[in-house]
């Protein structure tokens, strides 16, 4: 699993210009789903998002994260981040699961944010988004899982 960790003051999901969510503070993490990943590689993206210290303290300094800060979680499926771009111009996206099987993956990914106690929104599975941010920082940091 291959992830996008963005740090935002506040994010919106539309679909045919409807808003089917919104956060305010917190991050918008947007998850791409590998055919490999399996219920670890969830897991272990998911305790790493929850505890991603990104948020400053008072001296500036990184210390806090989402669930120090009571912060949400804008969560965007994205099978895009799984492209393989090493040959020619065009990405490959043969990395990525099919479609019916990362639709249950992702809504997993989701249970398991939920379950950490965060308030979490998500996109629309397959659809074609208008996804607004307000950035804070910049901080973006991308996450890979390790267990398969």
């Amino acid at each position: 699993m291959k992830a996008l960790v963005v740090r935002i003051s506040k994010g919106k999901v539309l679909v045919e210009g409807k808003t089917v969510s919104s956060i305010e503070k917190g991050i918008a993490l947007f998850a791409g789903i590998e055919k490999e990943d399996s219920p670890a590689s969830l897991e272990e993206i998911a305790q790493k998002v929850v505890n991603l210290r990104i948020f400053e303290n008072e001296e500036g300094k990184m210390h806090y994260c989402l669930k120090d800060k009571n912060y949400e979680i804008l969560c965007i499926s994205n099978f895009t981040l799984c492209a393989n771009t090493q040959k020619g111009r065009r990405p490959s996206f043969e990395k990525s699961m099919p479609k019916e099987e990362a639709d249950k993956m992702f809504e997993d990914f989701l249970l398991l944010l939920r379950s950490r106690g965060l308030k979490v929104q998500g996109g629309v599975f397959g659809s074609h988004m208008d996804i607004q941010l307000e950035l804070d920082g910049p901080v973006n940091i991308i996450l890979e899982s390790k267990s398969i």
